[in-house]
């Protein structure tokens, strides 16, 4: 398989790694879109969040508080957020893998989610969740 993620878990390819157990790593991202910008990924190859089980979701999870903790620690960001990018379009390598991103004053990096807000009625919103559960 030609997967630079499953690459970096083997020992492949360097990395900065932070943090690594049986399951996962931690890697800082290449591109640092904020100073402490953190990758976790299992090194079990699974193509994106559709196809990551409950178990390996629940390790990652395990761990996640305490890296982000420790990106506190060093960094003391105002806040932290925390990525999955399934599929189109922001999606670049295809191994699941969670952006742990430390946000700062002026960082300029802009994520916007009231984009359709305005157009939402409860009506709306009732069928979406309805179609939602129903698919549970």
């Amino acid at each position: 398989m030609d997967c630079i993620f499953c690459k970096i878990a083997n020992a492949e390819i360097p990395s900065y790694k932070i943090y690594e157990d049986n399951n996962l790593i931690a890697i800082l991202d290449i591109s640092q879109t904020t100073k402490g910008h953190t990758l976790v990924i299992p090194k079990k190859h699974y193509k994106n969040l559709y196809e990551l089980d409950s178990l390996t979701s629940g390790e990652i999870f395990k761990v996640i508080p305490d890296i982000a903790n420790a990106l506190k620690k060093a960094f003391n960001p105002i806040g932290l957020n925390l990525i999955i990018n399934t599929e189109k379009p922001l999606q670049t390598v295809e191994h699941f893998h969670i952006h742990l991103i430390p946000r700062y004053e002026n960082d300029k990096l802009d994520i916007n989610f009231q984009n359709n807000q305005k157009e939402m009625t409860a009506e709306k919103y009732n069928q979406i969740k309805e179609l939602i559960i129903k698919n549970l």
